[in-house]
């Protein structure tokens, strides 16, 4: 088994050599991950970026758009051929179609590639004629990357913390009875092993309804062709000490292990590792609706993601030799049209602070980072309301429940974001005075000039600086 990894270690080595001299010296790619945790609207992202990138007359922050360099933009097949191509036609479809709504959401990796041919800028401008430039789109749940932090743990340390993490959620009410009524060291029994895991799972995607973002393993909430299957049942156990051998406790960690080999560890190796642009979108917006605690939690979830990534420079030879790295990192937060324009520099500060110890680990260890408010589309239009002499800046559009077109006022995010980063740090159950309330849109009818691309907000400036300065 050793000498079989070895060999496939060295086989991928040679091949990721291949592809870097292939990158470096004739067509550029760029390979762009993009992730996040649920809702946070990654394939609306997508959607809308691969949509304004073929149409670009909506983005003006893009340089090599504004200095007329890109001639042409189209789609080709993907490179890997085992990877589901993402499905963008009808994302799109979805969301400009005459009944327009939110597509399915990111269920399993994808990959779109989007071919530009451009001219150089600078004193090579006038030497060269236009070259090609790949991007290579990679699409993955963020719950599969927070499993990447399980690899530097065993079972036991990952079972004591799950379970001192979720001692005090009443979500995990059910499986905490389940488990204490279990004796680790007694004998394997399947139905026992599959209640637990079951329950453990119904917690997972309770916790995440109610805004947690800490739901590992990730593959519990979407198993794909995986459930049922052994490697997805387990759980974790009170252990203190050595069991028996073929006891419960003994079958959980070796179906731990045998998830972090078989699940975690390929999907870093065929997909993650070969990324070197990463966006990270964030529902901020969300997550302080739901309170102090889920914004805690939000914040610890993006320092654990950072550690998942091996950021640094990509000079070309340190691609030659090394293998590459991120390069570049991108947190985004998403639905910036929930709020009227005067707020999205509070949203963007806001933003740079919940990310600011993850940023500040990518940045020492040489990756370029940036944090900003986006709406991939937007979906809402905006006015001021007169209430009680009060002028409130608000932001209209169709409710996704009803369908009735509605005006909010969300109420003012705070200047200092440590007025939120305070109570989340410190435990808080409910923000002190204040209510934040963020309403749920639909898609909004659109009419598209021929050249224009949907409607956004800064997309074009999260383009410029994840590909920017490759063009």
């Amino acid at each position: 088994m050793v000498i079989s990894s070895l060999a496939d270690s060295l086989v991928r080595g040679v091949e990721s050599i291949g592809d870097s001299v292939s990158e470096t010296f004739f067509e550029p790619v760029i390979r762009l991950g993009v992730t996040g945790l649920a809702r946070s609207g990654k394939t609306v992202f997508i959607t809308s970026l691969v949509a304004n990138l073929l149409d670009r007359g909506r983005m003006p922050g893009l340089v090599a758009q504004q200095e007329g360099r890109i001639s042409a933009a189209y789609l080709q097949p993907q490179p890997d051929d085992t990877v589901p191509r993402f499905d963008y036609e009808n994302h799109l479809a979805a969301l400009t179609g005459p009944e327009p709504h939110w597509p399915d959401s990111t269920r399993a990796v994808s990959e779109l590639r989007l071919s530009f041919k451009a001219r150089p800028s600078g004193l090579l401008s006038g030497l060269q004629g236009p070259r090609t430039v790949h991007l290579d789109i990679v699409d993955y749940p963020g719950e599969w990357l927070l499993d990447l932090a399980l690899l530097d743990k065993s079972y036991k340390v990952w079972s004591q913390e799950t379970l001192e993490r979720i001692a005090n959620r009443t979500q995990a009410n059910a499986f905490l009875s389940l488990a204490q009524g279990i004796d680790p060291a007694e004998k394997h029994d399947e139905p026992k092993a599959q209640s637990l895991a079951k329950e453990f799972a119904a917690y997972l995607n309770v916790a995440r309804d109610a805004g947690f973002y800490d739901c590992t393993p990730g593959r519990f909430l979407l198993p794909g062709d995986l459930a049922g299957s052994p490697v997805l049942t387990f759980a974790p156990l009170p252990v203190d000490g050595h069991s028996p051998r073929r006891s419960l406790h003994r079958e959980m960690e070796r179906r731990y292990e045998a998830y972090k080999s078989q699940v975690v560890k390929p999907f870093f190796r065929d997909h993650f590792a070969r990324i070197d642009r990463q966006v990270v979108l964030v529902d901020a917006l969300g997550a302080i609706h739901n309170g102090p605690q889920a914004v805690e939690d939000m914040r610890r979830a993006m320092a654990d993601i950072l550690a998942a990534f091996r950021p640094g420079r990509n000079a070309w030879l340190s691609q030659l030799l090394l293998g590459k790295r991120v390069e570049r990192i991108l947190f985004a937060a998403t639905k910036a049209d929930h709020l009227h324009h005067t707020q999205h520099p509070r949203l963007t500060n806001i933003m740079e602070a919940l990310t600011r110890d993850a940023r500040d680990r990518a940045s020492f260890a040489g990756a370029e980072t940036a944090a900003l408010s986006l709406a991939s589309l937007r979906a809402t239009t905006e006015e001021i309301r007169d209430h009680d002499g009060t002028e409130l800046p608000c932001v209209r559009g169709t409710l996704l429940d009803s369908g009735k077109q509605a005006a909010f006022y969300p109420g003012d995010l705070p200047k200092d974001p440590s007025h939120l980063l305070g109570p989340a740090r410190n435990g808080s159950d409910s923000w002190l005075g204040e209510d934040y309330g963020f309403m749920a849109f639909a898609p909004a009818h659109l009419t598209l000039r021929p050249g224009d691309g949907p409607p956004h907000i800064r997309l074009d400036r999260a383009a410029q600086f994840l590909i920017g300065d490759r063009f």
